[in-house]
């Protein structure tokens, strides 16, 4: 009788040991998962509350200074994310083409580009001048928010 108690006992630790080993595994697994959600969530919501418009207007004939070969666009933050106002926060792309030569500029007495505040975009074109007289595309991307601005030099 002995015996079967000893091998009933054995029997029990053993799968004591199995079950938190795995009830270990399945925690750090599900904490890893959590930590994951709640990143993504995060870069989602960033994503969400990111909105820019391209406020210049096209046909004022100031978007292109020819003699200083300088696509100038004012860009208003409409969403509700604070967005950095940097040039490498900024994608912008000229006829299809990316543009590196980028500068951002706060306007007016803004400390960031907060929520209803504008910056203005300058890319230099002075390596590849747009052609007079034609219709051109200015594309700015931040945050995955993308803005298409068409206007005639």
């Amino acid at each position: 009788m002995a015996s079967v108690s000893a091998s009933h006992l054995i029997l029990f630790i053993a799968s004591m040991l199995v079950a938190a080993s795995v009830a270990g595994i399945l925690t750090e697994s599900v904490d890893r998962l959590g930590g994951a959600l709640q990143d993504q969530g995060l870069r989602l919501s960033e994503d969400i509350g990111t909105d820019v418009e391209i406020i210049s207007d096209s046909g004022a004939g100031t978007v292109y200074d020819d003699t200083s070969e300088v696509v100038t666009v004012h860009v208003k933050n409409t969403g509700s994310e604070t967005l950095p106002a940097q040039s490498d926060a900024v994608d912008v792309f000229v006829d299809g083409r990316y543009e590196t030569d980028v500068s951002v500029t706060l306007v007016g007495d803004a400390s960031s580009w907060r929520p209803a505040e504008v910056v203005r975009l300058q890319v230099d074109r002075s390596d590849a001048p747009l052609a007079a007289d034609e219709d051109h595309r200015l594309k700015v991307v931040v945050n995955g928010d993308e803005e298409v601005f068409e206007f005639r030099t």
